[in-house]
């Protein structure tokens, strides 16, 4: 029988401290980014806030309020706006996808159509200061703004061409990682889709002998404060 015991159907889980300095627009909050491949969800626990999104269909603005579930597919540029120290729960499909790279800034196009470029510009220094990093956070965050808000003008005066030119460019970014994005997926979401099948399977014949090997298992964050594309994050191993 399949075995697999990370966190159900093999989403990653963090807790987020939404950026409260202002961006170049005013705004207090992230990164504006899109997924290739994978869902994601907020829970809001505390704060208030909103979330915007772009896609193929405008842009909108959800409010952000304690208790709020918002999510939303692969392809949704999204950008986290806080308003009152918001804090959310994050849960995202296909577990260490993200980290694995499923995320793409809105870079101004430039840096989009050069892979050491994009690279350049949106990772974060691993070594020297907290301050060196902060200031790097929010240095890649004002730049990803200036790119959503090009985006966002082009496609609310109608003009669907810069947007149709991110998703190819960010696609084309992602393509070398499609093959270890297949791994991880296969040992996680998969797996723990193909260990249902087997309880069910047993379950349809009467064999309950999995639930001898029923366990429990509890963790604290790995990490606390780590400067992500939208905040803080506390992060699980999961």
């Amino acid at each position: 029988m399949s075995t697999f015991e990370g966190l159900p159907g093999a989403v990653a889980v963090s807790h987020l401290r939404v950026y409260d300095r202002p961006a170049i627009d005013g705004l207090r909050g992230g990164t504006p980014h899109l997924h290739l491949a994978c869902t994601e969800a907020y829970v809001v626990v505390g704060g208030t806030g909103s979330v915007q999104t772009l896609t193929t269909s405008g842009f909108r603005q959800t409010p952000l309020a304690p208790g709020a579930l918002v999510r939303f597919t692969p392809g949704t540029i999204h950008r986290i706006v806080d308003e009152d120290e918001l804090r959310v729960v994050v849960l995202m499909e296909n577990g260490g996808l993200p980290e694995a790279g499923d995320a793409v800034l809105t870079l101004p196009p430039h840096h989009l159509a050069d892979p050491a470029r994009y690279r350049s510009a949106a990772a974060l220094p691993v070594e020297g200061s907290e301050a060196q990093r902060e200031r790097a956070a929010f240095a890649r965050r004002d730049l990803a703004v200036e790119g959503f808000l090009a985006l966002r003008r082009a496609t609310e005066a109608g003009d669907p061409g810069p947007l149709a030119a991110f998703h190819r460019a960010a696609a084309a970014l992602v393509r070398p990682m499609a093959g270890e994005w297949r791994r991880r997926w296969r040992e996680g979401a998969a797996a723990a889709a193909a260990a249902t099948g087997d309880r069910l399977d047993a379950l349809a014949r009467g064999d309950g002998g999995h639930l001898a090997a029923a366990a429990v298992h509890a963790e604290r964050p790995i990490a606390h404060g780590r400067f992500g594309m939208c905040g803080r994050l506390d992060v699980y191993s999961g």
